[in-house]
């Protein structure tokens, strides 16, 4: 067979070809060909003699691949995060201080370039490229993004020092052994049969059919999901409140948390680190969140020590990626009919890396407006850290 055909016919068909599909033509027209057959088909294809031996080996030989497999089962070459087990967890560290996104989607982004990644992660002692850096970052549900104007609060001049400030706590927390939990309020939810956003599967041409408008039912309320994420167990509970939003219910669920799941986890505990938003029930300048902590601390026997992230950052908190944007892809696309339906849907909640949750509703009444004197504030220990006492504080237990 004449040499310019053959490299005519493999050029034809090589972009629809898989790998063993190239290998596997390439072993059939040098058998067809017969002497000089090999040396033909590699001087016209540029495939490697190797690739066609092995080629021919396999069709000799009768041997079998799955449909739908380019090898055979526990062929190729094994991933790098397998070989090389601290990489994921050791690329997460450095991204994370940098990352942001959307606190109720999965897709975030980092500001550090794939080559200042790839520096840091070789200095580690980990052999990786940028490209495979790169397809890991999309693997974990990073994504490059361009920029894009907003009307934005200007930053505080310490944020970033906050952020580093954060991540060294909790990292030496979780070497001492102690429990770290994130903890927010979800978005509030309407109970009842209202459209719930997203889409869900079900038989062609019949949608679930829900209210026309998107008003709160009287007799069903709202439910008030407030959450508390384990950052060391992949461990999330969901206390869903149906009054209101105070800093008494947020306490009264990281309390719960500590009952159910904290305590028996952490047996030997004797302080407890909680990363917060600057504002909402768990604001820094709440004085009620400050007064039901010691309250929690007096209690417990814990040096409760509060690390606020700064305001118009809420995003950086764990809980918004690691525990929220689960339970909205859980429950997407189904109206949330009934407080149990809810409770059963966030507890439902699973992933891949392992996170469980556990849900309870919390019929408590939370009243709005209480007010801590100027004298009840002062009986408080809480202790302000030199960096930022306003962001950072330790609630210490009253033994007297």
């Amino acid at each position: 067979m004449d040499s310019q055909l053959l490299r005519t016919k493999f050029l034809a068909l090589a972009p629809e070809l898989s790998e063993r599909g190239r290998r596997m033509w390439a072993a059939t027209e040098a058998l067809a060909i017969g002497h000089g057959g090999i040396s033909l088909v590699v001087r016209a294809t540029g495939i490697s003699e190797s690739t066609v031996l092995r080629g021919i080996r396999e069709i000799k030989s009768g041997e079998e691949v799955e449909p739908g497999r380019v090898r055979r089962s526990g062929g190729g070459r094994k991933s790098l995060v397998s070989t090389d087990p601290t990489l994921a967890g050791d690329l997460e560290s450095l991204v994370e201080p940098t990352a942001s996104g959307d606190p109720q989607s999965r897709l975030r982004w980092t500001s550090k370039s794939l080559r200042k990644l790839t520096a840091e992660l070789q200095a580690m002692g980990h052999e990786i490229s940028y490209r495979t850096v790169g397809t890991l970052l999309e693997a974990t549900g990073y994504t490059l993004q361009s920029n894009r104007k907003a009307q934005e609060r200007r930053s505080h001049p310490d944020r970033d020092d906050q952020f580093r400030f954060i991540n060294r706590e909790v990292a030496r927390m979780q070497r001492d052994g102690q429990p770290v939990i994130s903890v927010d309020t979800k978005k509030k939810e309407l109970v009842g049969n209202i459209k719930n956003g997203g889409r869900e599967w079900r038989p062609k041409g019949e949608p679930e059919i829900v209210r026309v408008h998107d008003f709160m039912v009287p007799e069903n309320g709202k439910a008030i999901p407030y959450g508390v994420y384990d950052l060391t167990r992949n461990a999330g509970w969901v206390g869903v409140g149906i009054d209101h939003d105070t800093a008494s219910f947020a306490v009264r669920t990281i309390r719960r948390w500590w009952a159910t799941m904290g305590r028996p986890s952490y047996p030997g505990a004797t302080s407890l680190l909680i990363t917060a938003d600057s504002g909402g029930s768990n604001g820094a300048r709440v004085r009620l969140w400050k007064w039901e902590l010691q309250q929690f601390a007096d209690k417990s026997g814990l040096a409760i020590h509060v690390r606020h992230f700064p305001p118009g950052t809420s995003k950086w908190n764990k809980i918004e990626h690691r525990l929220f944007s689960y339970i909205s892809a859980n429950w997407r696309g189904r109206p949330l009919t009934s407080l149990a339906v809810i409770v059963n849907l966030i507890a439902s909640t699973r992933t891949r890396t392992g996170l469980r949750v556990r849900c309870e509703i919390d019929k408590g009444r939370y009243p709005q407006g209480r007010v801590i004197t100027d004298r009840m504030f002062a009986s408080l220990r809480v202790a302000p850290h030199r960096f930022h006492g306003d962001w950072n504080y330790t609630v210490v237990p009253r033994t007297d």
